[in-house]
């Protein structure tokens, strides 16, 4: 710290603060600052060290572990060997905020346990690290305050990007964001800005089309499983349920109930609807994680899909395609919308890109055999007669 510096500091200070206080305060930051040096210091030694030992230039050593491809493969991997054998590990994050330029994008996620956010996490981190990025996540568990405080703490991290692929979202924290002025990705939650790209599905649509599909076969006792009704997502799902099942019949029966987002979720939805008294032939889940949970109380049961009754899920993740029964449900391309969130949040400066737009994707109705007739008996089904001996 200079002197002049050192004389502004004590005189913030006053007449009547004392020397002890205006020398602690000297010393404590004359220490941060030998602290940064020396951290500098070490990091330029051990750097020196790589590069003598690779027998290339400091720049090189630097090229190299920036991923930069501009050195021949040979050179580099001589560079990484040393570097392997010195135990050198550059302080990436401190380099690029020298730079004013961060490496690292941040995801929040409502659910990493459902292999549908996973997916999209999974595509968007692999064009990530194809272009140098490095991607931290947070789970927040539908939880807003969990969303908040995730956001804010990356948002301090100073990350490049930020992405919320969530089904909540807080109306402060969405001026928050606008103001950061970095990339920000909205998966159905947001309002394109100038900085905000919404990526959004067209739940109305996929709906619909599973609704339609089912009274095609003869169904007109649905029951529509969800979970955290209030999030507008999973609310546009059982709004359209109820209106499209309406349209097709107005004297078609319904019921709604809830679980958690998840297997077991799915299990505690179906015991719940079985116990109603309500007999549908026919459920439709907010998604294929909770539907998969449902098939497994079915079966327990004793109840036969579809013979007895036909489950269809939402989202197309894997595990639908090899549940028994397979699942019919609505695909949405999980990769392709990692994919679009990546390239929005670290945009190619080769190719023309529009921010502040939304991006909508339309679910396409896929069957498979968890579907089919609905059954002419409307009596309840998987219960056992029970007979009293003489």
């Amino acid at each position: 710290m200079c002197r002049a510096g050192r004389s502004e500091t004590i005189h913030r200070y006053g007449a009547k603060s004392s020397l002890s206080k205006r020398l602690q305060y000297i010393r404590m930051h004359d220490a941060g600052l030998e602290k940064t040096m020396h951290t500098k210091h070490a990091e330029l030694m051990n750097l020196n060290a790589v590069a003598k030992r690779a027998g290339v230039s400091t720049a090189t050593v630097s090229r190299v572990l920036n991923d930069l491809n501009v050195v021949k493969n040979s050179t580099r991997a001589r560079v990484l060997k040393a570097a392997e054998e010195l135990k050198y590990h550059p302080n990436l994050h401190a380099r690029s905020l020298a730079r004013g330029k961060s490496r690292t994008l941040g995801i929040l996620i409502s659910n990493m346990e459902n292999p549908f956010f996973f997916d999209i996490f999974r595509a968007l981190e692999s064009a990530a690290h194809s272009r140098g990025y490095e991607v931290v996540v947070a789970n927040t568990d539908y939880r807003t305050e969990q969303l908040v405080s995730s956001a804010r703490l990356m948002i301090g991290w100073r990350v490049a990007g930020l992405a919320a692929i969530v089904s909540e979202m807080d109306a402060d924290l969405m001026q928050v964001l606008t103001d950061t002025k970095i990339p920000i990705v909205f998966y159905d939650v947001g309002t394109p800005r100038k900085n905000i790209t919404n990526v959004r599905v067209d739940y109305r649509k996929g709906m619909k089309k599973i609704v339609e599909y089912l009274y095609s076969l003869g169904h007109t006792r649905m029951a529509f499983v969800g979970h955290h009704s209030t999030l507008g997502p999973i609310s546009e799902r059982r709004t359209t349920f109820l209106e499209s099942v309406a349209q097709c019949s107005p004297s078609a029966q319904t019921r709604i109930v809830a679980g958690t987002d998840g297997l077991e979720g799915g299990r505690e939805a179906a015991r719940e609807l079985l116990s109603s008294g309500f007999h549908p032939t026919s459920i439709l889940c907010v998604n294929d994680f909770m539907a998969v949970g449902i098939l497994r109380e079915l079966r327990d049961r004793g109840i036969r899909v579809p013979e007895d009754m036909s489950v269809t899920g939402f989202d197309n993740i894997r595990l639908a395609q090899f549940c028994s029964p397979a699942l019919t449900t609505a695909h949405i391309p999980r990769e392709q919308i990692g994919q679009i969130i990546f390239e929005n949040l670290a945009p190619d400066a080769k190719k023309e890109h529009l921010a502040g737009r939304e991006i909508l994707i339309e679910p396409e109705l896929v069957v498979r055999e968890s579907t089919g007739p609905a059954r002419k008996d409307q009596a309840p089904v998987g219960s056992q007669q029970k007979i009293v001996a003489d």
